[in-house]
This record gives C-alpha cells, structure tokens and sequence, in this order.
C-alpha cells in the first residue's frame, strides 16, 4: 500500500489567505467541519493573510503536493493574474490545481447611516450634484470590489474617489465613520450592520435577489444595467502536481460537506448558495473570470496603480 492509498494519515491543513471574519473564513469553517468527517481526520483553518490574499495563496503554490495542504480562496485568485501578474508571487493556473467550487454570492451596494440616501436611483442624484466630493471605500486596491465600483461608477455616470484600505475590516470602519460614503461589500459583513442601523443597503450585484436580503432589489431592478463580474465565488484548490486519486479524495468531501442541509441553510444565512463541482468545473470558472476582468480593466481603462 502506498502513500496515496492511505491517504490522509494525519491532520489536514486549509489555508485561509484572509484574516478571520469577513465572508471567507466562515465558510472555510463551517466546510473544514464538515470534510473531516469524510477525510477521517482534523481539517485545520490556517489563517495567512496580506497583500490581498496573494501570500496565503503563494504560500500553498509552494507546499508540498501531497494533499496535506490546500487553499480556500475567493475569486481573488483569478484576478491577481490580471492586476499584480508576477507581482503576486503566484499564478492560480500554473501553481494551483482546482478542487471545487464551493459557494457563491452577491456583492452589496451599501453607503453609511449619515448619507441622505435610500435608493440607487438618490445615491446617483446625490453623487452627481457633488462630483469628485464623495468617497468609496475598498480592502485594496485592483481588488474585486475596486474593479466593480470603478465599472459601477461609470455605467452611473458618476465621479467618486478611491480611498483603499488594509483589510475588509479598516474599509467598514472608514464607511461607519463616515471616512468614505459608498462601498461594495458582501452579504456577510454588511448584513448584521445593515440590521442595526450603521450602514445602508442600497442593491444587490447579482441577477437576481439573494435569499438573506429578499427586500433588496438588484442593481438591473435600480436602473443600472450592464454591471458584469458581480459575484463572490469561494473554492478549494491543492498545489499543482498533487495526484489525481488525491484531488479526488478532497472533491468528494468538499461535495459530501456540500449536501448537509444544516451546512446549505449556514450558507444561505451568510448570503450564498452551495454550489459544488469538478475540478475541471472550477479550472473554466477561473478561465472565465480571468478573461473576464482584463476586459472590464482593458475596457473601462481602471488605474491599477
């Protein structure tokens, strides 16, 4: 019997590359609970956060492929080939091999409790009539959030200025201090806010309405058409050259995870769906979104630096 056959005989590792709270570590949680009782052993949440997700992400490029150690990452990781290129210390399609897709989601439209705003439509009428005097608040620049506000701005017609934060947890502080006015966040973080009255939520990025704000109207239903990329996706993947039977092994409890309903119905509170595929699945999700941002970079000529 060898090493792949016995697989795994000791605790597993998932590597966050995001710091704890915000929407990835939840779900990485609530997953790594759960496959452990198909690997037949602990699944450790590793946090390795900075440089917007890239030095977790670097650092399970270069471990061992011997499945012991994997990555939960949001859609992060197709988007660094497009805005940091070697800058980022990896490559998700050279240095990563897909799992699975696990869940996926809105963004939200949010502004602060003090901005005289309730709709789409008044934050737009707002921001017209003060060009270049609001701000908008992302974890960082030539991030997810960064590239879609930038492409919301545009499709608006309005003029707000860039102010990126250290972390998802900096950027809601400037929102609630009324430091910037405008930020997309996700359901995760802005929900809980949203109920208690310090911020509010404007729409939703996504086709359609999510679950966990079924009175939020999308962004297409609050007049803004076009808006693309709109939506957080998080997933598994292993260092390149890990071994098929492997890969396998942490596909079939990532989908066994997947079909606990108490896990949906955890997700569904946070904002997504579970999801679930093959890897080949994930590896054209990545394909997708990497063609897709450098269009909405190339097209809406985003600074980056």
């Amino acid at each position: 019997m060898n090493a792949q056959d016995r697989f795994p005989g000791r605790p597993l590792t998932l590597v966050v590359a995001y710091p704890p709270g915000g929407s990835t570590d939840p779900v990485a949680r609530l997953l790594a609970q759960h496959m452990a009782k198909t690997m037949g052993q602990p699944v450790i949440v590793d946090n390795r956060p900075g440089a917007s997700g890239t030095m977790g992400a670097a650092y399970v490029g270069r471990q061992a492929p011997d499945g012991y150690t994997a990555l939960f990452a949001p859609n992060g990781v197709a988007i660094h080939p497009v805005t940091m290129k070697k800058a980022a210390g990896y490559d998700v399609r050279h240095d990563l091999v897909p799992v699975s897709l696990v869940s996926q989601g809105p963004y939200v439209l949010t502004v602060g409790a003090q901005v005289p705003v309730n709709s789409v439509a008044e934050l737009i009428a707002y921001a017209k009539a003060r060009p270049h005097k609001l701000f908008y608040g992302t974890a960082g620049m030539a991030s997810p959030l960064h590239l879609l506000q930038e492409v919301f701005n545009r499709t608006a017609g309005i003029d707000l200025t860039h102010v990126p934060y250290k972390g998802n947890g900096p950027m809601l502080v400037g929102l609630l201090g009324g430091e910037v006015q405008v930020a997309l966040d996700t359901v995760t973080s802005a929900r809980p806010l949203a109920e208690a009255g310090k911020l509010k939520i404007l729409a939703v990025t996504s086709p359609k309405r999510n679950g966990a704000l079924p009175n939020v109207p999308t962004l297409e239903e609050a007049g803004v058409k076009g808006l693309t990329g709109g939506t957080l996706w998080q997933g598994v993947f292993l260092p390149k050259g890990t071994p098929a039977s492997i890969v396998a092994r942490w596909n079939a409890a990532v989908l066994d995870a997947l079909r606990v309903p108490t896990v949906v119905a955890m997700l569904a509170e946070l904002g997504f769906d579970a999801v679930g595929t093959t890897p080949a699945q994930l590896s054209e999700r990545v394909d997708q979104d990497i063609a897709l941002w450098e269009g909405i970079v190339k097209t809406a000529n985003i600074p980056l630096d």
